[in-house]
């Protein structure tokens, strides 16, 4: 029986608008049509260039369920499959690492590097049955910066229609973003639907309340999130450290390159914050209606040892401690929307218009 939707739909004056029912959050029924209307029809990061650099290189990974290997062909070009052998659908490929071959452990069939059908032991005398037709299930796969994303919709359009815009204006700010290594990721598994954790991205409003330490950082009058068709940029300036400032400031800076960092959302579940020296990227992953795994990784440039390592290691440090206070509030807006007493809300016309938007985006995608 189709998913009702019909209690729902945003209203384009952000002054009029109510946010998503509760039930969108709270319904298991939802994150299934998610899965088919939206995770496996956006591009999704996998894993990172620096897995797959070398001929015969390979790595399996998945997206919301759906088993995928990425490999590196003897033609040094990135390939897709589903990690699905087209006999009996075990795997052709675990983990991580360098082969010739793709092979099923369950019954030996061999794929090349290109998903090709080599060998299936024992397999003569099947009729109306054509071993040169059998190839593994590809998928659209594309590098972009340090990382691999895959798209599982054959039709969908190149990576370049959406993360186009945002590489220029990376390029164009100087930022080297290809250059930067992977030091550190975090693995954060959180007791909310996962619109619940992006909702509270895409705004500033909580900040005074939910992150004193991060309030006293920004410039929160000057916070402001800026929406494009499937992506939004927050502008967040640090606070400069004026004159008899209590020096009680995580990091005491001229802020002139904090004018130049970059804060990015693409639909639905990239976060990307780009700095001169320093790039970390958040990918937002439901495990289940009320449980979302969120994956943290900063990448640094050239990071050294000293005081570079040491400042590392403080970034690192303070984005936890906001992510603490992020979990929290998470979880306690999913037991709310749990109750009888909450239906709907409305938006802060100042706030909350990264919100809406990617609200409206859902709605626009679960009505295709």
């Amino acid at each position: 029986m189709p998913l009702d939707l019909s209690d729902y739909q945003p209203a384009r004056d952000l002054a009029v608008a109510r946010t998503m029912p509760a039930r969108w959050y709270t319904d298991p029924a939802f994150l299934e049509l998610e899965k088919e209307k939206i995770f496996w029809q956006t591009w999704q990061p996998v894993g990172r260039v620096e897995d797959v650099l070398r001929p015969g290189d390979f790595f399996t990974c998945e997206i919301t369920g759906e088993p995928l290997v990425i490999v590196r062909g003897k033609d040094d070009q990135l390939r897709g499959f589903f990690n699905v052998c087209q006999h009996r659908a075990a795997v052709v490929a675990n983990g991580r690492g360098n082969r010739k071959s793709l092979q099923c452990k369950y019954h030996g069939w061999t794929y090349d590097l290109e998903g090709k059908l080599m060998r299936a032991p024992e397999f003569e005398g099947v009729k109306e049955w054509d071993a040169s037709q059998v190839c593994l299930t590809s998928i659209q796969v594309e590098a972009w910066g340090p990382w691999v994303f895959v798209n599982l919709d054959p039709t969908a359009a190149p990576l370049n229609s959406i993360y186009g815009p945002i590489h220029d204006e990376i390029a164009a700010a100087g930022f080297n973003l290809a250059g930067m290594k992977l030091i550190e990721r975090r693995d954060y598994l959180i007791d909310c639907n996962w619109k619940v954790y992006v909702d509270n991205y895409l705004e500033g409003y909580h900040l005074p309340i939910a992150h004193p330490g991060l309030f006293r950082e920004l410039d929160y009058d000057q916070y402001r999130v800026e929406t494009f068709r499937y992506y939004s940029k927050q502008h967040a300036p640090i606070r400069e450290v004026q004159d008899g400032d209590v020096r009680d400031r995580r990091y005491v800076r001229s802020g002139e390159a904090e004018e130049d960092a970059l804060y990015y959302w693409i639909f639905p579940n990239v976060m990307l914050n780009v700095y001169l020296d320093n790039t970390s990227i958040n990918i937002i992953l439901p495990v289940g209606h009320d449980k979302t795994l969120t994956i943290f990784e900063w990448y640094f440039e050239a990071p050294g040892t000293g005081e570079g390592w040491e400042s590392m290691q403080q970034i690192i440090a303070f984005s936890d401690e906001i992510q603490q206070e992020d979990i929290q509030v998470c979880e306690w807006v999913q037991r709310g929307l749990q109750s009888r007493a909450y239906q709907q809300g409305r938006f802060s016309v100042l706030r909350e218009n990264g919100v809406h938007h990617f609200q409206s985006l859902v709605y626009e995608f679960l009505m295709k």
